[in-house]
């Protein structure tokens, strides 16, 4: 009776967990979309406070043991952060121009841009579910694609860096793949996180971007992205992880463009046209498609 009960509230606490972590990334656009900076900024604030917090505790399990198997895996998670870096880029940069929920809808189709990497690179072999769940998801992006630039050029691009930010991002999970087998989990995070920082600071610098001098409001969204997604809201989602099956996590991850979009329309007054919608909901059926054909296979 005991073990059930302790069952039974662990997997509560994953519940809550994934929610809450589900919660927290569908605000990130909205954080990024409200402060009053260039998405590169934002996203610079983001990877640093993650770094600084996570510092600590990396330290310390850092004394306890070898944070890495091999030299491979630490250079694994440097390249990992770039790709990461280079995702939050793109998706930022396009929720400022265009709003948050387009980018950040073509920003998840990066489980897509994952099964074809691994076809390609690591020779996996995909099954006909999966191509036609990557057809779907791509009519669905084409959709929106084409309605944003025939509205208004800006918003169009802003879908597409949205797109490219879903590449670097299946980029950032494959190579995580392949750290992950010779780096911890804290030590990946740390270190993945950290050279995002440095990789953005320099970024930043090269596009002469000011660091400083924005206002309270600004600061507060950096400080909110940085702690309540950044840090909090992955880790509540690595410990749903660890206690619930991979098919569940990502399949409710898929909840998020979805998030998104209504506190956009609640918050931001954004709204979405007919096409937009179906275009969405054939990206997002086209992508749990692809997610449960890999899962399936796996």
């Amino acid at each position: 009776m005991q073990i059930r009960t302790a069952i039974s509230n662990r997997l509560s606490g994953a519940y809550l967990a994934l929610g809450f972590g589900i919660l927290s990334l569908g605000f990130s656009a909205i954080f990024v979309r409200a402060a009053d900076a260039p998405g590169t900024m934002t996203a610079f604030y983001r990877m640093a406070i993650g770094s600084s917090v996570m510092l600590l505790p990396f330290i310390g399990q850092a004394r306890r043991k070898p944070i890495a198997d091999t030299k491979r895996g630490l250079w694994l998670s440097v390249l990992g952060g770039i790709f990461f870096a280079l995702d939050l880029t793109f998706w930022t940069t396009g929720v400022v121009m265009s709003g948050a929920a387009i980018p950040t809808l073509m920003a998840n189709t990066a489980p897509v841009w994952v099964g074809l990497g691994a076809w390609l690179i690591f020779r996996e072999k995909q099954g006909a579910i999966f191509w036609g769940g990557l057809l779907l998801a791509l009519t669905g992006t084409v959709v929106i694609l084409s309605q944003d630039f025939s509205r208004n050029m800006s918003f169009g691009i802003g879908g597409g860096f949205g797109l490219l930010a879903a590449v670097f991002y299946g980029a950032y999970q494959l190579v995580t793949q392949q750290a992950r087998s010779q780096v911890r989990t804290l030590p990946y995070f740390w270190l993945a996180t950290t050279t995002s920082a440095v990789f953005l600071l320099f970024l930043n610098l090269t596009l002469d971007r000011s660091f400083v001098g924005y206002d309270r409001f600004t600061y507060l969204n950096f400080l909110a992205i940085g702690l309540l997604v950044q840090v909090f809201g992955w880790l509540a989602i690595n410990y749903a992880q660890g206690h619930l099956p991979a098919a569940i996590v990502s399949a409710t991850l898929l909840a998020q463009p979805v998030l998104t979009a209504v506190i956009a329309w609640l918050l931001l007054d954004e709204a979405f046209t007919l096409w937009q919608v179906i275009g969405g909901a054939a990206t997002i059926a086209g992508i749990y498609v692809v997610h449960r054909s890999r899962a399936t296979r796996t």
